[in-house]
């Protein structure tokens, strides 16, 4: 069960946006698993992919669609397979998945995006895909972006998204909607994540690119389950509001962008609090860091930690664990006795050493709430990070062992 999460009850839907949600019977029974969501034409896209090496068919024919136009009328997601480790065979699968998707649309191969998730190894079956593609076509409409997150859940227990209002001082009004899936193999660089956001605000194509990138940055790359990165992990943002565009700089541009990182913000942490297995959110704040890269470097070292995420589970506040993760973060020059430790508001460590007054029964009371802060001074500097986590635990485990069953 997912940690403080329940699914979103409602979705607004976003002017220039249809979405469709179908069963293909690619590796589930009776659930939908093929997503299709159209964009108007015109509408300014990008796209942040995976940085894995043996990147999926998928991944490797978006960036290829990306590079060639530029823009993107369709978003065409599958569950249930990656078609990653599928050689060339993969990457007919998902063109032809894709001039299905086109030939429908009436645009080119290249606008339309292809995602994936699920089962590495297994080639995609193509027939399924484009035999439910003039279903999926037919079924487009505005308000489906619900049953399109549904769709593209793998070991999710429940579907991930969120809705805001942006409201520009000239009175204009613009809807920021974004859905997610992700719950294992989740860390930066990206993330087993997908999530597609969409606005009818008119951002033009530089805003869009940069707002994905610092809205990416701030959420995605600030989370880890397991420490695995994906071969398919992808999100995507368009904006498809028609007349004068809002460029970088401007008051409504930093109104969008706000909008935007809380919804991906929200669809990472909903990712992590799904985690496999999951019974806590971790918060892992690093202060007093010499630069952000190597605070975020300790957070990540603890977050990883196997035995760290073990004693969590327990609600065992073992923080020589935690010393210990620090101390391994690679950073050079760091002294124990500059170190301070908290687990919510009670403070473990000073100088390296026991606090005074230090109580590991308080302690201990705080990593029973299903949410709680690990902070950490490195006191050497003033720069901070924060890294979103859960625990480890027996179900993550068992989910992953009868993952393929």
């Amino acid at each position: 069960m997912a940690v403080g999460l329940s699914a979103p009850q409602t979705l607004l839907p976003v002017p220039g946006v249809r979405l469709a949600a179908v069963e293909a019977g690619i590796r589930y029974r009776d659930r939908d698993d093929l997503a299709l969501i159209e964009l108007a034409p015109g509408a300014r896209a990008a796209v942040a992919l995976t940085n894995n090496v043996f990147a999926a068919a998928p991944v490797r024919l978006c960036r290829e669609h990306r590079g060639r136009t530029g823009r993107a009328r369709a978003w065409l997601i599958n569950s249930g397979n990656a078609n990653a480790g599928t050689g060339e065979a993969g990457v007919r699968a998902a063109r032809d998945s894709c001039q299905a998707v086109a030939s429908a649309l009436g645009c080119t191969v290249e606008d339309i995006w292809p995602f994936s998730t699920g089962v590495i190894g297994e080639l995609l079956p193509g027939d399924r895909i484009t035999a439910a593609i003039p279903a999926a076509v037919q079924q487009l409409q505005a308000d489906a972006w619900l049953p399109t997150a549904r769709a593209i859940m793998t070991t999710d227990s429940l579907p991930k998204g969120l809705s805001r209002t942006v409201s520009l001082p000239d009175g204009r009004h613009f809807t920021v909607t974004g859905i997610g899936k992700g719950a294992g193999m989740i860390r930066p660089d990206m993330a087993t994540m997908l999530a597609f956001v969409a606005t009818d605000a008119p951002l033009s194509q530089a805003a869009v690119e940069q707002i994905l990138s610092r809205a990416v940055d701030a959420s995605f790359h600030c989370i880890t389950v397991d420490g695995d990165t994906s071969t398919n992990d992808a999100c995507a943002l368009a904006a498809t509001g028609p007349g004068a565009q809002i460029e970088i700089g401007s008051a409504a541009y930093r109104l969008c962008r706000d909008a935007i990182i809380e919804v991906c913000q929200h669809l990472a942490q909903s990712m992590v609090r799904d985690g496999e297995g999951a019974s806590k959110f971790v918060t892992v704040r690093v202060e007093g860091g010499r630069s952000v890269d190597e605070a975020r470097k300790v957070a990540m070292t603890v977050a990883h930690s196997p035995l760290v995420k073990t004693a969590w589970f327990a609600s065992d506040p073992n923080w020589g664990r935690v010393l210990a993760a620090v101390g391994r973060s690679g950073l050079e020059g760091l002294r124990i006795d500059q170190i301070g430790l908290w687990i919510d508001e009670e403070r473990v460590l000073e100088g390296g050493e026991p606090a005074a007054g230090y109580a590991e029964s308080r302690a201990s009371e705080a990593m029973q709430r299903d949410a709680f802060t690990v902070r950490i001074d490195l006191g050497r500097g003033s720069a901070q990070a924060v890294i979103w986590t859960c625990d480890l635990g027996h179900e993550y485990v068992r989910i992953n062992a009868e993952y393929r069953s």
